[in-house]
Order: C-alpha cells, then sequence, then structure tokens
C-alpha cells in the first residue's frame, strides 16, 4: 500500500476550497508553495510524495525528489507528456471532467447559434428591421441528426442533453461505448470502425476528443467533403484536431454550412484571418463559463485518486504516451506558469484576472485537519 506521507500544492484555491483539499490528506504533512517560487517548490518536493499542480508538470519537479504522483489542476495534459517527465517515473494525473457540463453547454451554444442565425438577427435588431430574410426556412435543433466524435465525459453529457432536446445523437469512439443505448450508431475504432457514416448522414459533427498524433488533423479536406453541404462543425476539443487551412476552404466554398470554434492552431487566431469574418463562423477565444465550483470537482477527483492511490488501483485521467503530440500550444498565462519569480515580480502581474480572487494571506488559515478527520 502506498502512504501519502507529504503533499506539496501551488494551486490557486479560496480558503474554503483549500481547507477541503487539505482534509483529503488528514494524516499527511500539506506544503502550499508559490507556483512561481521554483527553488522552493523544488526543495519541498525532495521529500514530498505528492504534488497538486495549478499547471504543467514543472521541469523543477523532475529533478532528484521523492514524488510519486503529480495532479495537473486542468483537464488537458498535452503539455506535461514529455519524454523527461516518462523518464521520472511518476504518475500524472488531471482533471478532466470537472467543466463537462458546461462544455457541453458551450457545444449546443454554438449549434444554436446556427440555427437561429444570431448575427444576422443581431444585425436586424440594430438596424430596426422586423424580421429576417429566409427565415421562413430556418430549422431548430429538434428531429436533427448529431454526431459526437470523443465520448468522454463532455461527449456522454453533450449526448444526454441533445437527445432531451429530440435529436438523433451518433457517437464515434476510440474504446467501446457502455450504455447509452439511445444512440443511433456506436462506431468504436478499436473495433476497425470508421466515422464516414456518422459524417455523411449528420447536419451537426461534434468534437470533443484529445488531440493525439492519431487525432491530429483528423478534420481535413477529405473529411468535410464526406460531410453534407449544410452540416456545422464544433470543436470544444483542441485546435489541433482541425485543419484551420482546410476548414476555411471548406467554409468559403459551401462544402460545409459553417463551424462554431472555441479552440484552433493558432490561438489567439490573428486578427486578419478569414474565418472571423465568415458569416457561419461563430468563435470564441477558447471561454467557457465556470460550472460554479470548478476547483470544488478537481477536489472530488482528487480525492478519489488519493483513495486509488493510497490502494493500489488505476487512477483517473493518468497520462499515457497517448497525450504526447508534438509541441504543445502555450498561451500567454501558460508561459507565464513556467518563470521563475520573486514575490515583487509576480504582484506586478494580474494574478487574479486570471485565476480569480483569492481571500486568504496566509496558508494557517485553512491549513488544519478537521476535528472528526
Amino acid at each position: 500500500m502506498n502512504k501519502i506521507k507529504k503533499v506539496i500544492s501551488t494551486v490557486w484555491y479560496t480558503k474554503d476550497n483549500y481547507h477541503a483539499l487539505r482534509n483529503v490528506f488528514p494524516e499527511a504533512e500539506f506544503v502550499y508553495v508559490d507556483f512561481y517560487d521554483k527553488d522552493r517548490l523544488a526543495e519541498e518536493a525532495k521529500d514530498a510524495d505528492v504534488a497538486i499542480v495549478l499547471g504543467d508538470v514543472d521541469k523543477c519537479l523532475l529533478g532528484a525528489n521523492s514524488l510519486k504522483w503529480i495532479a495537473c489542476d486542468h483537464a488537458g495534459l498535452n503539455g506535461s507528456a514529455r519524454e523527461e517527465v516518462f523518464a521520472k517515473n511518476v504518475i500524472v494525473t488531471g482533471a478532466a471532467g470537472r467543466s463537462a457540463p458546461v462544455l457541453a453547454e458551450h457545444c449546443i451554444y454554438f449549434m444554436l447559434q446556427y440555427c437561429y442565425h444570431t448575427k444576422e438577427l443581431l444585425a436586424a435588431q440594430e438596424a430596426g428591421h422586423w424580421g429576417v430574410k429566409g427565415s421562413a426556412n430556418w430549422y431548430g435543433l429538434y428531429g436533427r441528426k448529431a454526431g459526437i466524435i470523443g465520448f468522454g465525459n463532455t461527449g456522454k453529457m453533450l449526448a444526454d442533453r441533445l437527445h432531451a432536446l429530440g435529436m438523433e445523437v451518433s457517437a464515434y469512439n476510440r474504446s467501446p461505448i457502455e450504455g447509452y443505448d439511445y444512440l443511433k450508431e456506436k462506431k468504436i475504432a478499436k473495433n476497425g470502425d470508421s466515422m464516414d457514416s456518422i459524417l455523411k448522414s449528420c447536419d451537426f459533427i461534434i468534437l470533443t476528443l484529445p488531440l493525439t498524433n492519431d487525432t491530429y488533423h483528423l478534420m481535413n479536406k477529405n473529411t468535410f467533403l464526406m460531410m453534407k453541404d449544410d452540416a456545422f462543425l464544433v470543436n470544444m476539443s483542441r485546435g489541433g484536431i482541425v485543419s484551420t487551412e482546410d476548414l476555411t476552404w471548406a467554409i468559403v466554398n459551401g462544402v460545409i454550412g459553417g463551424a462554431g470554434l472555441d479552440v484552433l492552431e493558432e490561438d489567439p487566431l490573428p486578427h486578419d484571418h478569414p474565418l472571423w469574418g465568415l458569416p457561419t463562423v461563430y468563435i470564441t477565444p477558447h471561454t467557457t463559463p465556470q460550472v460554479p465550483n470548478r476547483a470544488a470537482r478537481s477536489i472530488e477527483i482528487i480525492r478519489e485518486n488519493a483513495r486509488r492511490f493510497e490502494a493500489g488501483e488505476p487512477m483517473l485521467n493518468q497520462m499515457t504516451r497517448r497525450d504526447m503530440f508534438g509541441t504543445p500550444q502555450k498561451g500567454g498565462f501558460s508561459r507565464i506558469m513556467e518563470v521563475k519569480m520573486t514575490p515583487a515580480e509576480a504582484a506586478k502581474l494580474p494574478l487574479e484576472q486570471y485565476l480569480g480572487k483569492r481571500d486568504w494571506k496566509d496558508p494557517s488559515e485553512w491549513n488544519y485537519v478537521d476535528a472528526e478527520q
């Protein structure tokens, strides 16, 4: 049995959430370290068993230390899936699933924008025009066909919601899909199935799958040519799954109807890129509203993984070599998190703008074990 004796954490939680996280490990020493204090982080890791980190696995955690498990407090693990991390022989887990309900909502938001021709309606409202030409030929979601590519946490929650809206739902997934008997089609890559029939028949194709060597540019000219000429693509997964060049070509030439994009190969998308100006393209800047307490959902994943770790059971959201893909894209804040800074330097950054307001100054405000523990 694996005994957790010391935990270090860099996550940016409120006092209540940090208290809850601390009590996941009631018998362990629990040490908070500012994510930018790389020297102290490396020092505290020397005799720690677990690290719970705000970003990807930092190189300062790969030195001589006793770490056995690193929990990254975000969903995607492409940034941590590096050869030097695998060589460390440490378990790395993520927080996939914590935001699945709102990611599913985001998919539907894009789909409704397309159905309701939001840009045209808003332009008519601004101009004071009653009615929009062609609206008699618009159709809602009910009775139409949706194909979900990738049937993980978000894909499952999306399927339930689309089914409740009266849509015919099909899914393509790498591994077998248990249950979900209402699905029109279940196509399984491991069984040798292709997603061709889903691409050809569905009005909406929604991407909710990880970026791997197998899924890079999964959506390209060939796959777009299989789709219906009024089909709508939604990408809520990773930008590299869709060839931006081919997608632009497909929409400009009427090969498909449009797209809802929260992620793109270039992040941020250049201001002069033609996708911005296409009338049936809806873009959000990799921004989804949060669930009411996203940190609490992360803590429940960590709590279950702590139990599994000590019991020697398979971990939730464990990183594998399938998470490796080229050089991961990094947004501005991801780059900041890799930089060693002094407290004075960090104080000049708008950290609360990125991470939310924190209601404590000293770890002693939350770093205690409840009596019932």
